[in-house]
């Protein structure tokens, strides 16, 4: 997915990051934007989600981290794409561990165990690997990502994903943080309650073999950008388990093997 040519004007960048952004901040489903813009690349789509991302900051939202999404090689092959989607995350997104969802403010949420990486030193592609990740890190911690797309009836494709920011919404951080030599990252497991119900369970290495592999990716996806992650950012890897659809009167527990567990409730 390396930076290809780009099809829109900047007209057309700025009136669909509104469009998008409008979908999502009045919780309204929208049809994929490549409906009207069907010659749209990875790079025109990444322009509208970083418009997005400005329009938030300018009204005084702060980017609070980045999000990777398609972090499993076999969706990845089912989609005909080479490497995952990044999104970011804004402030208002933030769930406390425990804490409540209100569904009135989303379309048609899902969630998905993840682990995410807070680092402690910049990471900068190209060529970014596991080993610079894994140095860079300051700990890990325990994060149920709550995912809503604005598309109607789920009908997109990869390119409307990306201009709707990756499909972020909520993310909700608690369990315990660890030390990277501390946890088997490959392997440890992960169980996800629904009232009460085991509904799937996973191991890290779900997400492209290994985690730190998901951060590598990321800062390769930034290099062709100019951007890279600086030390201090908080980055959700990608999904462990599949995405479960919520809906109000639901709670969740995730438990994670040897750190604990992340719990919310969906109201």
């Amino acid at each position: 997915m390396s930076e290809q040519q780009r099809t829109l004007t900047r007209d057309q960048v700025l009136a669909l990051a509104e469009h998008v952004e409008s979908a999502e901040l009045n919780r309204q489903d929208i049809t994929k934007v490549t409906n009207d813009y069907p010659d749209m690349t990875f790079a025109d789509a990444y322009d509208v989600q970083w418009e997005i991302r400005r329009r938030k900051e300018s009204r005084g939202n702060r980017i609070v981290g980045m999000k990777m999404g398609l972090t499993s090689w076999a969706k990845m092959a089912q989609m005909g794409v080479e490497t995952p989607i990044y999104g970011f995350l804004a402030d208002y997104f933030s769930v406390p561990d425990g804490g409540v969802v209100n569904t009135a403010e989303l379309i048609h949420p899902k969630i998905e165990a993840e682990i995410s990486f807070v680092t402690k030193a910049p990471l900068k592609g190209p060529g970014c690997h596991i080993g610079d990740v894994l140095a860079a890190t300051d700990f890990v911690v325990p994060t149920v990502e709550v995912i809503d797309s604005r598309y109607e009836n789920f009908k997109f494709d990869l390119i409307s994903v990306v201009a709707d920011n990756a499909s972020s919404t909520r993310f909700i951080t608690g369990g315990q943080m660890a030390s990277v030599e501390d946890v088997d990252l490959k392997n440890f497991g992960v169980v996800v309650e629904k009232n009460g119900e085991v509904v799937d369970v996973g191991a890290g290495a779900a997400v492209l073999g290994h985690p730190a592999s998901s951060v590598a990716m990321l800062a390769n996806l930034l290099a062709e950008r100019g951007e890279h992650i600086p030390a201090g950012t908080f980055i959700m890897t990608g999904g462990i388990t599949a995405a479960i659809s919520v809906q109000a009167g639901d709670n969740i527990i995730v438990r994670y093997q040897g750190l604990g567990s992340v719990s919310a409730r969906f109201i």
